[in-house]
C-alpha cells in the first residue's frame, strides 16, 4: 500500500512514518478528519467499543513465542542487539534483551540498556503536549505563532494560522524532508527553524507530508508557552513524574550512559559495524529521545492506562486520547476493498478486520537504529521493540509476528522477509536518478580547476567555498565553525561528483558548474541539495 508513495519519498522518510501501518491492516475506512478542537466532543460521544478478542491463553502463547521470534530474526539478519517488552492489562509481562550493545564487544543488551529512539520520539512528544493541553497551558488548535513569535513558513496565511495540531499531524504544507539536509550538514535547531520559511509549501491542511522539523517547531511552540526548553519540559512533565529515569531528549545524556546501545549500519557483505553517532538534538521533539526498554514500557503502560500510571493520573485522559484519534489520511487506499491508515498526533492509527484500533509508530535512523511501539487499546495489549541496527524491518517484523501469533496461534506471514523486502524496494527507490559511479566512456575534459574555485553564496545553505590545490578540487559548506568538506571528482565537462553525507546520504551526487563569459564559474548547482530548488550557489 506504500507503492504510490515510494517513487516520491526517500527511504528515510518512509522509515520515520508509516511502517507500523504495513502490519496493522491499514486499508480504507471512510473518514473525515476532525478538527482538534472537536476531539473532546467526539471523545464524550456514545461509543460501542469492540469487545476484546484475545484471552489470556492467546497472549501467553504469543509471549512464549517471542524468544524464538527474536532469536530467529537476529540470526537471519545478523542484527547486533534488540530489547523487547510486552504490556498486557497495564502490567509488564515480558522484558528481555538479546545480543550485544556493540558488535565485537562483550556488553550484553538488557532491559535497562539505553537506545536512540529516532521517530518513536514523536509519540512521547505528543504525550508531553497532551499534558500541557490537559493543564490548560495550550490548546491543540492554538496557532504556533501565538507562542513562538519566530515561527514562520513560506506563506503569511499559513504562518499566522498553522496550529499545534497541524504541525503535529504533518498538515502544515511543509514537504517531507524540509530542513533535514541542513541537519545533516551540522546546522543547529535555531538555524534550521529560522530557514524553514524558504521551503516551498504544499497546500495547507490539504495533504499529509511527514516533516521532522515541522513537528519539531510545533512542539517548540508549546515549550515556549510553558516557559521551558524542550528537554527541561520533557523532564518536568513526563520523565520525572513517570519515573522514566533513563529517558532524555539530550544527546549528551545518551552518550553519558554506560549501559547504552551503539548504533550499527549493515555493510554490503551483510556484516554490521558501529561506524557512526547520530546526534538528533536539532530535531529533538521529532527524533532526539533516548530511553531504555524498561522506561518505554512505563510509557506504554501510560498509554494503555489512559494517562494513569501506578495509580496516579499523569496526563488528562481526554487530552491523551486526542493523540490517538485519526487526524489525516497519509495516503488513499489502493483498492476498493482496502482500508486507509491514519495519522493522529505522533501516532499511526489503523483498524484491523475486526474493527479494533491499532496504534503505533516506528523510528529509524539510517545511520544505525530502528524502533517500534505498537498497541491495541481495546485489547489492553502492546509491544515495544528497540534495536541497535539500521532499519531493515526487524523491529516492525517482531511486533507484527507477536500480534499475528496472538491472533492466529502462529505466524501466518514470513514477517522478516516481508518487511525486509519492502525496505529493499525503498532503498532502490531512493537511489540517485543518475548513477555518478558510471563515468562516461569519453568524458569531456574539465577546465583548469581554478575556473571553479571561489566563494559562492546561498540564502538557505549558507556559503560554499570551492578550492583547487595540487590538482585536486574540493568544496566546503555548513556551519562556519565546523564546515563539512567534500572531495570533487571529475565526471564530465563542468560536472563533478561528490559523496553525500549524513542520515539522508544516498551515494554520489553532482556539482554542476555554469561557466560565465570570463571563463570562471558563475554558479554551481548541487543536485542532491536542489530537491526543491534551493541548491543553487552563486559566485560572490
Amino acid at each position: 500500500m506504500l507503492a504510490a508513495s515510494i517513487a516520491q519519498s526517500t527511504l528515510k522518510t518512509l522509515c520515520r512514518t508509516t511502517f507500523v501501518l504495513l502490519f496493522c491492516g491499514c486499508f480504507g475506512l471512510p473518514f473525515a478528519p476532525a478538527l482538534a478542537e472537536d476531539v473532546p466532543k467526539l471523545l464524550k460521544a456514545p461509543v460501542v467499543p469492540v469487545a476484546p478478542l484475545f484471552d489470556q491463553a492467546a497472549v501467553d502463547k504469543a509471549t512464549t513465542a517471542l524468544d524464538g521470534i527474536v532469536i530467529k530474526a537476529m540470526k537471519r539478519t545478523g542484527l547486533p542487539g534488540t530489547a523487547v517488552g510486552v504490556v498486557y492489562r497495564e502490567k509488564v509481562i515480558y522484558a528481555k534483551g538479546f545480543g550485544v550493545r556493540e558488535i565485537g564487544k562483550s556488553g550484553k543488551i538488557d532491559p535497562d540498556t539505553v537506545f536512540l529512539l529516532a521517530s518513536v520520539s514523536k509519540p512521547i512528544t505528543s504525550t508531553i503536549v497532551a499534558k500541557l493541553v490537559g493543564d490548560g497551558i495550550v490548546k491543540w488548535d492554538d496557532p504556533a505563532k501565538k507562542y513562538n513569535s519566530a515561527f514562520a513558513l513560506n506563506d503569511p496565511y499559513v504562518t499566522k494560522h498553522a496550529t499545534i495540531a497541524d504541525l503535529l499531524s504533518h498538515q502544515s504544507g511543509l514537504r517531507t524532508g524540509s530542513g533535514d539536509l541542513l541537519e545533516d550538514l551540522g546546522f543547529d535547531r535555531a538555524y534550521i527553524l529560522s530557514h524553514l520559511s524558504q521551503q516551498p509549501l504544499n497546500p495547507f491542511r490539504a495533504v499529509y507530508h511527514y516533516s521532522n522539523f515541522g513537528y519539531t517547531t510545533g512542539a517548540i511552540s508549546t515549550a515556549v508557552a510553558a516557559g521551558k526548553s524542550w528537554a527541561d519540559l520533557a523532564d518536568e512533565v513526563l520523565f520525572k513524574p513517570a519515573a522514566m529515569t533513563t529517558a532524555s531528549y539530550r544527546h549528551a545524556e545518551y552518550l553519558a550512559q554506560k549501559n547504552r546501545a551503539r548504533i550499527h549500519t549493515q555493510l554490503k557483505d551483510g556484516s554490521w559495524a558501529a561506524s557512526y553517532d547520530r546526534n538528533a538534538d536539532a530535531q529533538a521533539p521529532a527524533g532526539g529521545a533516548s530511553a531504555s526498554l524498561n522506561d518505554m514500557l512505563r510509557f506504554l503502560r501510560l498509554q494503555l492506562g489512559n494517562g494513569r500510571l501506578d495509580g496516579k493520573e499523569l496526563v488528562d485522559p481526554d487530552a491523551l486520547a486526542a493523540t490517538h484519534v485519526p487526524q489525516v489520511i497519509p495516503g488513499p487506499p489502493r483498492a476498493p476493498a482496502a482500508r486507509a491508515g491514519f495519522y493522529g498526533f505522533g501516532w499511526n492509527v489503523s483498524y484491523d478486520d475486526e474493527g479494533r484500533a491499532r496504534v503505533g509508530h516506528s523510528g529509524a535512523f539510517e545511520l544505525g537504529t530502528a524502533t517500534n511501539v505498537s498497541f491495541m487499546p481495546g485489547e489492553n495489549l502492546g509491544i515495544v521493540v528497540l534495536t541497535n541496527g539500521m532499519p531493515i524491518g526487524v523491529a516492525e517484523a517482531i511486533g507484527a509476528a507477536f500480534f499475528d501469533v496472538a491472533q492466529n496461534g502462529h505466524e501466518t506471514v514470513d514477517w522478516v522477509g516481508f518487511m525486509g523486502g519492502i525496505f529493499d524496494q525503498m532503498r532502490a527507490a531512493d537511489a540517485p536518478e543518475i548513477d555518478y559511479t558510471k563515468v562516461p566512456d569519453d568524458p569531456k575534459p574539465a577546465r583548469d580547476l581554478r575556473a571553479y574555485a571561489g566563494a559562492y553564496g546561498n540564502s538557505y545553505y549558507g556559503p560554499l567555498t570551492v578550492t583547487a590545490d595540487a590538482g585536486d578540487l574540493e568544496m566546503s559548506m555548513g556551519p562556519q565553525e565546523a564546515p563539512s568538506t567534500f572531495a570533487l571528482t571529475h565526471f564530465d565537462g563542468d560536472t563533478f561528483s561528490f559523496e553525500t553525507i549524513g542520515e539522508n546520504a544516498n551515494g554520489l551526487a553532482a556539482a554542476i558548474f555554469t561557466i560565465g563569459d570570463g571563463g570562471k564559474a558563475e554558479k554551481v548547482v548541487l543536485d542532491y541539495y536542489d530537491r526543491v530548488g534551493l541548491g543553487t550557489f552563486v559566485r560572490e
